[in-house]
């Protein structure tokens, strides 16, 4: 990688790792999107227990399931083509969120990019805890949202619209739960200090409502407060640690200096 006085890259040079980064990106989720195309009927069976046992309607030759449908003579298609690219961007995750970091990291010194193998090691577990938490609430908030429906009327639902719903909510709260990690390796390498993440708390609390509530699928309370209190208390468990960790740099520092 070309890059100038003090490690610092010119614009092209800038485009064109962006470039990389954003056409390997693509690659792995075309690839993992297979995946997706290929185990299609496993992955919408699962997602629509919360409404229906698709399984067994399946398994009975039944012509329906419960108030789920697809419209179109391309509904079919469409479905299993958009099933099969949110699995990819799903599954494959943790690579893209590495280019991600990638990309910042040519402008970080040698020190630095160690500190920053942090973040390549606990992006995994906690895009899978996010998502993992989403999938679990999803019953819930569908049976909150679905209690809204008036007497005596049915509520027929799109299953590509529910299945959008869903994986984007899955997807939503894997991302969401990146924020400490971001927090924590900016810390480690010296671009945020605990003081700087913590001193506008209140501004971060309502980053975090605002967000949940311009990006979940659904306008739910639950689920709404499902993403955002552990947010917040990640949030605030990564200034603590950010914290704990410019104390320890400071008293390096200082033992250093007189020595």
């Amino acid at each position: 990688m070309t890059t100038t006085t003090g490690g610092r890259m010119p614009l092209i040079e800038h485009l064109r790792e962006f470039r990389k980064r954003v056409l390997r990106s693509a690659i792995v989720i075309s690839l993992a999107s297979i995946i997706g195309w290929f185990f299609y009927n496993e992955i919408i069976t699962t997602l629509a227990q919360p409404v229906c046992d698709l399984k067994a309607a399946q398994d009975l030759g039944a012509d329906h399931c419960g108030a789920l449908y697809i419209n179109g003579v391309l509904g079919p298609l469409n479905l299993q083509i958009k099933v099969a690219l949110l699995t990819g961007v799903i599954i494959s995750a943790p690579i893209w969120l590495y280019h991600l970091w990638a990309f910042i990291a040519p402008a970080l010194h040698r020190r630095e990019k160690r500190n920053s193998v942090f973040f390549i090691v606990a992006a995994t577990p906690f895009f899978a805890a996010g998502a993992y938490l989403g999938y679990t609430i999803l019953p819930i908030a569908i049976k909150v949202l679905f209690g809204f429906t008036p007497e005596s009327l049915n509520n027929l639902v799109r299953f590509d619209d529910y299945l959008d719903f869903v994986m984007r909510a899955i997807l939503l709260f894997g991302l969401a739960f990146e924020l400490p990690v971001f927090l924590i390796t900016f810390n480690l390498i010296g671009f945020l200090s605990g003081a700087a993440i913590l001193r506008p708390w209140r501004i971060w609390v309502f980053a975090i409502f605002l967000f949940v509530a311009g990006f979940t699928p659904s306008a739910d309370p639950l689920s709404m407060l499902a993403l955002a209190l552990p947010l917040i208390a990640l949030y605030l468990l990564s200034g603590l640690f950010a914290l704990l960790n410019d104390r320890r740099r400071a008293k390096k520092r200082f033992a250093a200096e007189e020595v």
